[in-house]
C-alpha cells in the first residue's frame, strides 16, 4: 500500500472527535478522508456507497451501533475493511466486534503514530490489536470461567488489573500512569465493575472482589 492513497470512512457520534481525526489524517500524507456518519446504520451505507479502504468505526452510538454495522457490511461483502476505534475494551465489547468481523480494534486514547500504522496494516488487509485489548482477549480464551458478578458477569483481565490497583490505594490518575491509558478510561473500567459486582464505590469493590476470590485471599491487619 506504500504507493497507494489509504481512503478512509469515519464513523462516530460526536462531531468534535470527526473533526479530530479528519484534521490529524489531513496532516499525513498517504490519507484522504471520503466522509463521515454519525451512526452505524448511515455508516453501512455510506460505505457501500463510497467504497473506502478502511472503516473508522465507533462500537456505541445512537444510530445503530458499531458491531451491529460491522456485521452488515461482512454481509453484504463490503470491500473496507473495518478498524474499530472506541472507548470501550471490555469483553462484551471487543469479542463481538471482532466475531462480527472487524479487522482490528483499537483504543482512543492510541498515540496519532500508532492510529496512523494501525489504519495502514488494516488497509493491508491485516489484524490489528492494540496491546490491551490483544492481552484481553488471550485471558478471555484461558479463563473464561472467572468469578464474576452477581448476574454472573466475568470481570475482564483490564478490569481485574484495575481492581488489584485499586485494592492498593491507587488513584485513578496513578491507575492511568501505570497502565498507560487515560484517566477517562480508568473511569470507565471502575463503572463496569461497580455494576458487575453490583456495588456503589471503590471500598465496596475492593471488599466483593476479596469475597469472591477475584483478588486473591485479604491480608490480616498487622
Amino acid at each position: 500500500m506504500a504507493d497507494h492513497t489509504i481512503t478512509l470512512l469515519i464513523v462516530d457520534d460526536h462531531p468534535v472527535v470527526r473533526d479530530g481525526l479528519r484534521g490529524m489524517f489531513a496532516t499525513e500524507p498517504g490519507f484522504e478522508v471520503l466522509g463521515e456518519a454519525s451512526g452505524g446504520t448511515e455508516g453501512v451505507e455510506r460505505a457501500m456507497r463510497l467504497d473506502p479502504d478502511v472503516v473508522l468505526m465507533d462500537l456505541r452510538m445512537p444510530d445503530g451501533g458499531g458491531v451491529d454495522a460491522i456485521r452488515e457490511l461482512t454481509r453484504r461483502g463490503a470491500r473496507a475493511e473495518v478498524l474499530v476505534l472506541t472507548t470501550y475494551d471490555t469483553d462484551s465489547d471487543t469479542l463481538p466486534a471482532i466475531e462480527a468481523g472487524a479487522t482490528g480494534y483499537l483504543l482512543k486514547d492510541a498515540p496519532r503514530e500508532e492510529l496512523f500504522t494501525a489504519v495502514r496494516a488494516a488497509a493491508d488487509g491485516r489484524t490489528v490489536l492494540s496491546p490491551a485489548v490483544a492481552t484481553r482477549l488471550v485471558s478471555a480464551v484461558r479463563s473464561p470461567s472467572a468469578p464474576g458478578g452477581p448476574g454472573g458477569e466475568t470481570l475482564s483481565a483490564r478490569e481485574r488489573e484495575v481492581l488489584r490497583l485499586v485494592a492498593r490505594g491507587t488513584s485513578n490518575r496513578r491507575i492511568a500512569a501505570e497502565l498507560f491509558i487515560s484517566e477517562a478510561t480508568v473511569k470507565t473500567h471502575l463503572t463496569h465493575v461497580f455494576a458487575k459486582l453490583g456495588v456503589g464505590d471503590r471500598a465496596a469493590a475492593v471488599a466483593a472482589g476479596y469475597e469472591r476470590g477475584i483478588l486473591g485471599r485479604a491480608e490480616p491487619a498487622p
